[in-house]
């Protein structure tokens, strides 16, 4: 069994046994006595009581010993750091110790204990270290340093260890250097200042420990030499000359692949890290024969990448397509290897695809072409698809190979399958665009198989088309009607796309059908649709139409289109000068900048202060009352756990005792300052495993409430377990199922034995992004976390519920700009949106501080006027980095309506947004016609009322606007006649029916007047200010 039978114990009064065999003067007792201690501590079983024994056992000569008590202290400092300074003379004796590998073992424990009251003890015997004879000594020395620099920045500088690393880059052994560049680069990024000298010398230094370090030190310092700038062409020209031999050089470097193989990996690391250095060092070039010969040279090394392993080919085809957009002539000639093989990856045969079309030029073509025509007749779909956009891609590329693409999409279009078709229509509207009146015979090809397109793009492709040339399609308006039955059916971008083509045919062709068509399109539009971004459109073009000047709307609606390029292979210029600096890192493979990837540097740091300095500028004095009032609601734990173990009062009463008093001193604080953080909201506990429900091997006796939740700023699980069995419950240890958000259990924290009839209050650290399952959460709540309790009985299996908001950052992650970009990007096709009934009367500033306990961060606030209607903007950044964007419009009728508007690129979240969002301000569904009001004029009137800016005044005029209703039908038919023939069948109720124009701003009591007017009606009014004149 060997050390197998350490994990297999689970003895009652195991404690005291291992204390008294640590305190056994027989070493050899003494010494299985820490195993069965490290592996209780790495099964999850608490042996913190024994911190004092474990540290007296430091007093050995035994290596294996020490790095197993050294282990054991780094796990428990942290849980007992007065109990761990115990340990600090003997690391400053070990550090002295004849035995280097003690030294360095030593230093690397007295970094890994990451407590400040220990670093100022142990400072001095890393000075020591740091000049050690010994050079494994000094490189662990230096990594210790950066250690330290995360505790204490500021006094491992004072302390003058930034200049010991600076020396460290002289040193003698390429390991320590390599070590010392490691530590000077990292704390450079997470203090934001020049740490790292980057002089000639310095670089000459390193150039030179460069051939003498192993393969992973090689690739640190050539990442460090990346930061280098030469002074002239010259100095850059000889950089590259020193750097150009890693190109040949073959990296052994041994990678761990999934199938549990070792396989080699030759040449990657080295040759990525030399070819980022002379991408950078070219920049200096002021040669151009230099340059295009140096072009040349990178050639070979990012050709012999390709024949490596597929996941290393992936690195190299990503890096590759930044390097090829800066360089094209870098592979010129060589597309020919970026042809797929049969045995490819599909992830390997995708990037490849990208990499042909960025290398097609005139000269090869006809080659690229015919070879993506092959792939478009494969049997896998994905791969087929993209090969037919890529032919459209390269006809948008190069104009000269236009018609070779276009006749390879039209001998695809022949071969009537649906997906080609679907692809060709999507690659031929753009050719269309490219190309105006140049590929119009293609259009026919692709009507005739329009009863195939199934893919919301294809869609949105073939009715742009119908739309553009309805004048050379026979029946472009049956094609287009035949769209319009199942109209509600379709995603947002769809109807959108036909409520323009609608528009388009009338303008084009004012006859009957075409009337009938915008007709049955508008009247979709502004009458059912639940989208605000749809239903503001069709009221614009309706409005433009009732105007009557058709000539007008023809130079705005079919107005002659720009040219387009395709861009979509490109990375922005300046994210591509970043991203040439990462090559062979995450960030060049993510195409995503290291400061938005990777949490701890110093630009995202700011960032975080920025957001938390803006919300400690917002007077939260006024939120006190309405954050109070939300945390008095009682508990639903208590309610459900009452009866969970009548005879254990004096267990359950004593832990809620403390929670109250930990209550009531949160209160007392809050009281006394009022601008401390937001408190968290209370952890719900639901019953998740009845006493009468069997475990895993048919046993019963263990019941369990439990919730998920923050208490004081941490993530938790809080559960209340009880023992409703006949023989004490020990051994217990907890696991959770692998889930969407990864929620692991950070550390056990489970009791050591449990009697019968007694309960036990635990609470159980989680952290994220650990057990991830790679799957998105379900479409409906509650969130579940799979949990598993194993105790000496049996393992009992439960399903925890918890809200989404536990899985929202704690910090303030989006700013105004990026709120409006996401916004933007999402698009109104990835909203959704719910009307419902406050149960009671809902203000802003209640609902901000509401949705702040949540972590839903308030990002802006729309149209408050007084009391008024508004429309406020939340957003949130969940923990695997996936984002929630929340609009509430609040009105100011009664009763009150809020309207929730949810958009994100994640589908699965919307549900569980509306489930947060009604929970925690006690919304109730509105019915289905109060959703549509409440969505286009509370919306619309929260929009448009902008506050005056401070030490202005405002002359100008504001009007009244009244949707709906029957008293105001005459002056809407009179609009209507001037529409030059426009008739409609049925009148719309949902337009302008009414204007009142007034002086200045409308009072509280004419708008309520107005209000009040329109409601008896059946409309809805809606204040709209006019145009500021603002004067000082």
């Amino acid at each position: 069994m060997g050390d197998a039978r350490y994990f297999s114990s689970s003895k009652r009064g195991e404690i005291h046994e291992l204390k008294e065999e640590l305190n056994s003067p027989n070493k050899d007792k003494k010494k299985e006595a820490i195993k069965k201690v490290i592996a209780a501590m790495t099964v999850g079983k608490d042996v913190s009581p024994l911190f004092p024994d474990v540290v007296n056992c430091m007093q050995t000569n035994s290596i294996e010993v020490k790095k197993l008590v050294y282990l054991y202290v780094i796990n428990y400092a942290k849980s007992q750091p007065e109990l761990a300074i115990l340990a600090v003379n003997t690391f400053r004796k070990d550090t002295m110790d004849p035995n280097p590998l003690i030294r360095a073992l030593a230093v690397r424990t007295m970094g890994s204990i990451k407590l400040e009251q220990m670093t100022e003890y142990l400072l001095e015997p890393l000075r020591r270290c740091c000049k050690d004879q010994d050079p494994y000594v000094r490189k662990t020395a230096a990594i210790c340093i950066a250690k330290f620099f995360e505790i204490s920045p500021d006094m491992v500088e004072d302390q003058g260890f930034v200049a010991v690393l600076k020396d460290m880059l002289s040193d003698a052994n390429p390991m320590v250097v390599s070590n010392a560049v490691i530590a000077l680069c990292e704390m450079q990024q997470q203090s934001g200042k020049r740490m790292m000298p980057l002089d000639e010398k310095t670089v000459s230094n390193l150039l030179l420990a460069l051939n003498e370090c192993t393969e992973w030190a090689q690739v640190i310092i050539l990442d460090a030499i990346t930061m280098f700038q030469p002074k002239d062409s010259k100095q850059a020209k000889e950089m590259i000359e020193r750097v150009s031999a890693r190109l040949s050089h073959v990296n052994s470097a041994v990678v761990v692949f999934p199938d549990g193989g070792l396989v080699e990996a030759r040449a990657a690391v080295d040759v990525l890290s030399a070819i980022k250095v002379i991408m950078k060092m070219m920049e200096k070039l002021n040669n151009t024969d230099m340059i295009r010969a140096m072009c040349r040279r990178l050639s070979a090394p990012l050709v012999t990448l390709l024949s490596q392993e597929p996941e290393i080919q992936y690195i190299a085809l990503r890096n590759i397509r930044l390097i090829v957009q800066k360089r094209p002539i870098v592979l010129q000639g060589e597309v020919k290897v970026f042809f797929c093989k049969y045995n490819d990856p599909i992830y390997v045969k995708m990037e490849k695809l990208d990499v042909m079309v960025m290398l097609a030029n005139e000269r090869n073509v006809d080659v690229v072409v015919a070879e993506l025509v092959d792939y478009a007749n494969e049997v896998d779909l994905e791969f087929a698809c993209k090969a037919v956009s890529s032919i459209g891609r390269i006809a948008l590329k190069l104009e000269a190979a236009a018609d070779v693409c276009v006749n390879a999409i039209l001998e695809l279009i022949e071969h009537r399958a649906d997906y080609v078709l679907q692809e060709s229509v999507v690659s031929m509207r753009d050719v269309f665009r490219k190309y105006p009146g140049k590929y119009e015979f293609v259009i026919g090809p692709l009507c005739e198989n329009l009863e195939s397109l199934a893919k919301p793009e294809a869609k949105e492709a073939m009715i742009w088309i119908l739309g553009e040339y309805p004048d050379r399609i026979e029946n472009a308006g049956d094609l287009l009607y035949s769209f319009l039955d199942g109209f509600f059916s379709e995603t947002y971008a769809v109807q959108q796309e036909l409520l323009t083509a609608a528009i388009k045919f009338f303008l084009k062709d004012t006859s009957k059908t075409n009337q009938d068509i915008v007709s049955k399109v508008l009247k979709a539009c502004t009458d059912s649709s639940s989208n605000p971004d749809l239903r503001d459109r069709g009221y614009m073009y309706w409005r433009m139409l009732s105007m009557g000047d058709l000539e007008k709307c023809k130079k705005i609606v079919v107005a002659p289109l720009p040219r387009i390029t395709d861009t979509s292979l490109l990375v922005e210029s300046n994210l591509l000068e970043i991203l040439l600096g990462t090559i062979g890192q995450l960030s060049s493979i993510y195409f995503i900048a290291p400061d938005e990837l990777i949490e701890g540097t110093k630009q995202y740091e700011e960032m975080e202060d920025y957001y938390e300095d803006q919300s400690s500028v917002e007077d939260r004095s006024q939120n006190i009352k309405a954050v109070k009032a939300a945390m008095a609601s009682p508990r639903s734990y208590e309610e459900r756990t009452t009866d969970l173990d009548s005879g254990s009062e004096d267990t359950s009463s004593s832990s809620s005792d403390e929670d109250d008093d930990e209550s009531s001193e949160s209160e007392s604080e809050d009281e006394e300052t009022p601008t401390t953080a937001t408190p968290d909201l209370p952890i719900q506990r639901f019953m998740v495993h009845p006493e009468d429900q069997k475990g895993g091997n048919g046993h019963t006796g263990l019941k369990v409430a439990g919730g998920i939740g923050f208490v004081k700023g941490v993530l938790c699980m809080e559960l209340l377990i009880g023992n409703s069995g006949s023989v004490p419950l020990t051994g217990f240890a907890i696991q959770c199922n692998k889930n969407a958000f990864g929620l692991a259990p950070k550390i056990a924290g489970m009791p050591d034995t449990l009697q019968p009839g007694s309960s036990v209050s635990v609470r159980v650290p989680l952290e994220p992004n650990r057990l991830n399952s790679g799957s998105p959460p379900p479409n409906h709540p509650p969130l579940l976390l799979q949990t598993a309790i194993k105790t000496n009985v049996d393992i009992f299996y439960m399903n925890i519920p918890y809200t989404l908001y536990v899985v929202f950052e704690p910090k303030q992650m989006i700013n105004a700009d990026q709120f409006l970009s996401l916004w933007q990007r999402c698009g109104a096709d990835r909203q959704t949106s719910k009307a419902a009934t406050p149960s009671q009367p809902l203000n802003p500033e209640m609902v901000v501080a509401r949705l702040r306990q949540a972590n839903l961060f308030h990002v802006n606030t729309r149209g408050s006027r007084d009391g008024g209607s508004a429309a406020l903007y939340f957003g949130a950044c969940l923990t695997n980095r996936l984002v929630v964007l929340l609009e509430l419009v609040l009105t100011r009728t009664v009763p009150q309506k809020v309207m929730v508007n949810v958009r994100t690129e994640t589908p699965p979240l919307v549900n569980h947004m509306h489930y947060l969002i009604e929970s925690l301000l006690q919304l109730k569904a509105a019915p289905k016609a109060q959703q549509a009001a409440t969505g286009s004029s509370a919306t619309k009137r929260a929009h448009n009322e902008d506050a005056l800016p401070e030490g202005k005044t405002r002359d100008k005029k504001a009007v009244i606007t009244v949707y709906g209703g029957g008293d105001f039908q005459s002056k809407l038919e009179k609009e209507k006649e001037q529409a030059e023939g426009l008739e409609f069948e049925d009148p719309v109720e949902d337009e302008f029916e009414k204007e009142e124009i007034i002086d200045g701003d409308a009072s509280d009591a004419e708008m309520a007047a107005e209000e009040e007017d329109a409601a008896a009606a059946g409309g809805t009014a809606v204040y709209r200010p006019g145009v500021d004149k603002v004067e000082e």
